[in-house]
């Protein structure tokens, strides 16, 4: 083969031209972090679900504050009439002589039962509150998470893309000089196995940005028809510094903002509320009434007034009692253990964020353009037969892997920073 053929075969490999990472059917939505996290807010349906949960506990304080109804009955007998032989009408003393008793009662709630019944009913619908927004910062961590992956494994998949389309314009070149000597068989074989080896690797990068596509799009709630294409601003992520905030500060904000800490808390204070509550109930409740008897008692239109309550002998709800209690100790271990998760996670964040930013800085800016000029020199000296073609291709295979090794180095640090954000609950780095 001629080197002016070989020249015009490989440029198309140079050419900066690179495939969507995509199925070319489906829609493209180019979106910025800002744009995403609006339409996850407006739309997901687990927030939606969430949102509904919350009212729902929000309606069992009104439930709470409702006092017990009164209780109202009344007697009237016989059932079958009573036959007066001497009336004119047999049945006219029926209503007179029959038995007529009426009574009402009101349960009253003691030892406070009601108010506390409100106040749990208060901290469950926080505790709903805090679920919903630690929700909401789970589902931003994953979207942001899955943002960032998707963007910087296009630009490898990019590299595929261009390295896959060279080597095949290649292939169908050598095929084309099949039988005519000019090529030795080993380097076609050789050139198809890079070939297959590289399809097989780019096929794999495409399933793991399909399935971070369809996580993203259920974040975001967008059609399965759509590709989310993110959109970076790489000299803004070039800016973010681990050391513009103290360990002690980050620390503070996710104290006072961690919503999976304020749960813990708050199951805490659920349980400290259960155990008042379940005290209340050792007290039984009275019951009052007013009772009217018009001929069943050793006077005629009896009117007497009632009370009752249960004898607390037998059972005095000590088992509940003493489960609550318990119950109690049990969420205090798990807030001590959810504030030391805490203080580890943003420790060991920030020591990796420091890594990763002190890496990122390692890498010569110029390092790209280098390799580029290197692979005009490798295509010139190739066409001068300096060196071989394997040696040629055995370079990209290089600058590929170069190519997919930064963009794994620039997510991992940006995800270091997403990390921050997430274990701290307060956007620090954005």
């Amino acid at each position: 083969m001629r080197p002016w053929i070989v020249l015009f075969i490989l440029s198309g490999f140079l050419a900066k031209n690179p495939a969507r990472a995509q199925n070319p059917q489906k829609d493209t939505l180019k979106l910025t972090i800002p744009q995403a996290e609006k339409i996850f807010l407006e739309n997901n349906y687990q927030l939606l679900a969430q949102r509904y949960n919350v009212d729902a506990q929000r309606a069992l304080i009104l439930q709470a504050k409702l006092w017990p109804n009164p209780n109202f009955s009344i007697d009237q007998g016989p059932i079958i009439p009573i036959y007066d032989p001497t009336s004119q009408y047999p049945h006219s003393n029926f209503f007179y002589n029959s038995e007529l008793a009426a009574g009402i009662s009101q349960l009253i709630l003691l030892a406070g039962k009601r108010n506390k019944q409100i106040k749990l009913a208060e901290a469950n619908t926080s505790l709903a509150e805090y679920q919903f927004f630690d929700l909401i910062r789970t589902l931003k961590y994953t979207l942001r998470s899955d943002f960032f992956n998707i963007y910087y494994m296009e630009q490898s998949a990019r590299v595929y893309d261009s390295e896959i389309k060279a080597l095949q314009r290649v292939v169908n070149a050598y095929a084309q000089q099949e039988g005519k000597g000019y090529i030795a068989e080993k380097e076609v074989v050789r050139i198809k196995a890079q070939l297959y080896s590289f399809q097989a690797e780019y096929v794999g990068l495409l399933n793991q940005i399909k399935g971070l596509e369809s996580e993203l799009r259920l974040v975001v709630q967008v059609k399965p028809n759509v590709f989310i294409d993110p959109v970076v601003d790489s000299n803004e992520l070039a800016k973010l510094n681990p050391s513009k905030f103290t360990l002690s500060a980050l620390i503070d904000s996710a104290l006072r903002n961690r919503t999976d800490l304020q749960i813990a808390k708050q199951n805490t204070q659920i349980n400290k509320l259960t155990y008042s509550y379940q005290k209340s109930l050792a007290v039984p409740d009275v019951t009052l009434g007013v009772s009217y008897d018009k001929q069943g008692s050793y006077a005629n239109n009896f009117t007497s007034l009632g009370a009752s309550i249960d004898l607390p002998f037998l059972n005095r709800n000590q088992g509940n009692i003493k489960s609550a209690k318990i119950m109690i100790d049990n969420t205090l271990a798990l807030e001590k253990n959810a504030e030391a998760t805490v203080e580890e996670n943003i420790s060991n964040s920030l020591e990796i964020a420091y890594t990763q930013d002190s890496l990122f800085k390692s890498i010569d800016p110029k390092f790209s353009g280098d390799f580029e000029r290197l692979a005009d020199a490798e295509l010139a000296a190739y066409q001068r037969r300096v060196i071989g073609l394997l040696e040629f291709l055995d370079f990209y295979d290089a600058f590929k892997q170069n190519v997919v090794q930064v963009n794994t180095i620039l997510y991992n640090r940006v995800q270091a920073f997403e990390d921050l954000n997430y274990y701290t609950a307060t956007t620090f780095f954005n």
